[in-house]
């Protein structure tokens, strides 16, 4: 394993058991085995491992939701079911990286306070993900949507629906709930949005036909005429 992915490791088992506000760089280096000095070499700052941390969390939740709406697929779902799978693949994953943190709220809130610019950036890869999602399998599927309504709006929707049912379970859990609400958010959505287009029009061409050649009929012999 490499030194960075190491301090990453410990990081996230440092912050899960302290928090971010009583974590230290003293804590993480000795988690994972390094001097503090070594540590600095690859972080400057506690701020800036924690970063790190968060970048890492969501480059796994990113790579969970691309796999399990590409198995989804691959099974021939429906782009409801699609959708659903890569959503929820990638809230799990997120959810299970603060799992069984006492301080699960401390560090999602210093998570919004210590790297919004990452919440951002990366609520935006989480929608272009979508977005090309939808598109794929809307082309794939013969699949439309309504008037007005486009691939990106559809993920955009789909995104603003997680952060509904948020407040309704600020902590997101428990997780299976929670899921299960935006299951049904998702599904509402899309079944709003999405119609199928009729299958294409086989024309018949019709065959044409030759027409026998009759052969003429050899004519009857005369019979003699009755002397």
């Amino acid at each position: 394993m490499k030194p960075r992915d190491r301090i990453l490791d410990a990081a996230m088992a440092v912050f899960r058991r302290h928090g971010f506000r009583r974590s230290s760089i003293e804590q993480a280096a000795e988690a994972a085995g390094l001097t503090r000095q070594a540590l600095y070499h690859h972080f400057k700052s506690k701020e800036a491992l924690f970063r790190a941390v968060i970048v890492r969390i969501h480059e796994d939740a990113i790579a969970a939701e691309a796999a399990a709406a590409n198995t989804a697929e691959k099974a021939g779902g429906g782009l409801a079911d699609i959708l659903v799978a890569g959503i929820s693949a990638r809230l799990r994953q997120f959810i299970a990286s603060f799992d069984g943190s006492p301080h699960i709220e401390e560090l999602f809130s210093e998570h919004l306070l210590q790297a919004r610019d990452l919440y951002q950036k990366y609520a935006e890869l989480y929608a272009a993900q979508s977005a090309a999602t939808i598109e794929r399998v809307c082309r794939k599927q013969r699949l439309t949507l309504a008037d007005g309504m486009t691939p990106p709006k559809l993920a955009q929707c789909v995104e603003m629906a997680i952060n509904g049912v948020k407040s309704a379970h600020p902590r997101m859990q428990p997780v299976d709930a929670f899921v299960d609400a935006l299951s049904t958010m998702a599904r509402m959505l899309v079944a709003g949005a999405v119609t199928r287009l009729p299958p294409p029009v086989v024309k018949s061409v019709a065959k044409k036909t030759v027409p026998k050649k009759t052969v003429p009929k050899k004519p009857a012999p005369k019979k003699p005429a009755p002397k």
